[in-house]
């Protein structure tokens, strides 16, 4: 592929910041300037979450998902089947309809979140893109925690995937912990080891809480990854997402370097980011200033409570905390036999 998948998470990752929650209308309303935008995939909610949430992403399937040239719309759900249901419900109504199922695969999320072992994770997995794929062609498959799983593992999870039938692999740095060569060696390591990872798409979802989300997305894209998951304003849990506008102003600035585009209309980014800083009442300005006061707390405790700007907003604490101990994800540990 000679290009690069971009993947707008901007109604469903970018709504989890604090002040950003978007009711039906504005969603319809940003996910048409999105359309706009021409961004290849929208991901428009997380349909178990609510009803809400769910009849959000079906009004953008139904209007925007049945344009002409309307981007594929998608919705997240876990491994379980009938959040898969619940997620099919919403989006069939697109002409690309979308499923992204995810998992975590992190010794510490098994453990303590899903109470489950290595092999239950892995058939979960694989039974639920099987039945996603009983609905669609297009599924996505993440295995969350990615920088924190074993990855011989998380390989293994990625290879039973492929093998029932996703489509797309998307890599996630869940807690923002990557820095861009070390991610960058992770994605390199993933092309070489994931049988039938030649055959799909593979993709990445990076976090900035140590401000690197852009450039370990791009390092990514160096290093084979073929799509970006990103949102308008870098808005999203925590510190944010990688910034569509950067990753996209990047690739096209310096294609003699990439060798590679989007097809997103650039004149259209500015009429993007103004319209979600209109909807949600917060400007890039205000949002930068809380990724800077976040950034400020985790040098010592690094999932506190946080105080962002913008009204004073708290963000609750994660559920699965980083450890400041003696682990390291395999992003950060060199393969064996290399000193």
């Amino acid at each position: 592929m000679d290009r690069v998948i971009i993947f707008d998470t901007t109604l469903r990752d970018g709504e989890q910041s604090p002040g950003f929650s978007m009711n039906t209308m504005e969603k319809l309303e940003m996910a048409r300037q999105l359309a706009r935008l021409n961004v290849d995939v929208i991901e428009a909610g997380f349909p178990i979450s609510s009803e809400e949430d769910f009849e959000a992403t079906r009004e953008v399937a139904r209007q925007v998902g049945t344009l002409d040239g309307a981007p594929s719309i998608c919705g997240l759900s876990r491994v379980g089947l009938g959040d898969i249901d619940r997620c099919w419900e919403a989006v069939k109504y697109a002409k690309k309809p979308r499923i992204h199922t995810f998992v975590a695969t992190s010794d510490i999320h098994l453990k303590y979140k899903l109470r489950k072992s290595r092999a239950e994770v892995l058939k979960a997995a694989v039974e639920a893109v099987r039945h996603a794929r009983g609905y669609c062609e297009d599924v996505e498959f993440s295995p969350e925690d990615a920088s924190r799983s074993d990855f011989d593992y998380m390989c293994d999870v990625l290879s039973a995937v492929i093998d029932a039938g996703a489509r797309t692999i998307n890599i996630p740095d869940t807690v923002g912990y990557a820095v861009p060569r070390e991610w960058g060696e992770g994605i390199a390591r993933i092309r070489e080891r994931v049988q039938g990872i030649e055959g799909v798409v593979l993709s990445v979802h990076c976090h900035n809480d140590l401000g690197q989300a852009v450039a370990n997305s791009l390092t990514a894209v160096m290093n084979g990854a073929r799509q970006v998951e990103c949102t308008i304003n870098g808005i999203g849990e925590r510190a944010g997402n990688a910034s569509l506008e950067e990753v996209v102003m990047a690739l096209r600035t310096r294609k003699d370097f990439f060798g590679l585009d989007s097809r997103v209309r650039t004149e259209e980014i500015f009429k993007s980011s103004r319209l979600l800083s209109h909807i949600t009442g917060m400007d890039p300005k205000t949002i930068q200033r809380g990724r800077q006061e976040l950034a400020s707390g985790l040098v010592d405790r690094p999932h506190e409570q946080v105080r962002m700007s913008g009204g004073g907003r708290q963000r609750a604490e994660k559920k699965m905390h980083h450890e400041k101990a003696r682990w390291k994800p395999w992003c950060c540990r060199k393969p064996r036999g290399i000193r």
